[in-house]
């Protein structure tokens, strides 16, 4: 019997015991697709996910699973032939943007750019700001991302409320934030980048947020209406931090850069030493689910 064909865009060897009876190849379509791109099973495309990435699905007639690093797939979903099965990099990045999200909203509270900027031009700024304790943060998207960035959250003395797709127990429906926003002193978009959520954040919806509020975007750029928030911004009465712009990068004469109580940092939430480690282990363990015939994990479905 062939072994069955898969392509990673790293070593097999960093994966510690990838299944026998299966074949490796180490290919990044972006630079050059193989001959052998039309016995492709199992293809776990490049972290960066391009046009050509996506492109390449087109010449797998084999091809049985496509096994993101991302947690977001809408850069692929439309890509994928119908009966193959597309699982994401759910677990992957928990830890990492995580860590960023709290990371930006601190940064901002605290006013942690003016310092650097402060320090830049060698001035001693003292100044009275607000702290993340006794904040009520409303996390918007409570997937694997948005209960890590709660654990985080919790020992910061904060009132946390949760929003996904639909209702259940201690989580309210998307639907309910019109009633939730004016109470939420912080915002966390942690949703993915679905036809319900593109322009989900609308002048609306920030207007709903209470004066002084902070919106911070670790989900996708388009999930937030760019000029709406810049609008709200240059009124100085939300601030803002995003990991995710639209479009990425942001052009230099963008006015994003220059609008007033924003940080951007240029996503890179799951970009830390914290992503290999975890997308390695996960791809083996697809690859040992995979080589067994056994069911496998973070299978998407077009809910989330």
């Amino acid at each position: 019997m062939t072994e069955r064909l898969v392509w990673l865009p790293f070593e097999p060897s960093l994966l510690g015991d990838p299944p026998a009876g299966l074949r490796y190849e180490v290919v990044d379509p972006t630079r050059e697709v193989p001959d052998s791109v039309g016995d492709v099973r199992f293809y776990v495309p490049p972290y960066m996910v391009g046009p050509k990435v996506a492109d390449v699905l087109a010449q797998m007639p084999s091809l049985e699973v496509v096994q993101t690093l991302t947690a977001g797939v809408d850069n692929v979903r439309s890509a994928v032939p119908d009966g193959v099965t597309l699982c994401n990099g759910r677990g992957i990045h928990d830890t990492s943007t995580a860590e960023l999200a709290l990371t930006l909203i601190l940064s901002s509270l605290r006013g942690i750019p003016d310092w650097v900027r402060a320090q830049d031009r060698h001035e001693w700024r003292p100044g009275w700001r607000p702290a993340l304790a006794d904040k009520r943060v409303l996390l918007v998207g409570y997937g694997a991302i948005g209960e890590a960035i709660e654990r985080r959250l919790l020992p910061f003395e904060v009132e946390v409320t949760r929003v996904a797709r639909s209702a259940r127990d201690g989580v309210h429906a998307i639907t309910e934030l019109p009633r939730l926003l004016p109470d939420a002193d912080v915002v966390v978009l942690v949703v993915p980048l679905t036809d319900e959520t593109r322009g989900l954040v609308d002048a609306a919806f920030l207007a709903a947020m209470p004066d002084g509020a902070l919106l911070v975007n670790v989900a996708r750029g388009p999930v937030v209406d760019n000029d709406a928030l810049l609008a709200e911004l240059s009124t100085q009465r939300l601030r803002a931090a995003v990991d995710v712009v639209d479009p990425e990068p942001v052009p230099a004469d963008h006015p994003m850069w220059d609008a007033p109580g924003l940080l951007v940092s240029p996503h890179v939430g799951g970009a830390s030493s914290a992503m290999w480690p975890r997308a390695h282990r996960l791809v083996r363990d697809q690859l040992h689910r995979y080589a067994a015939g056994e069911q496998l994990v973070n299978v998407m479905s077009g809910d989330y």
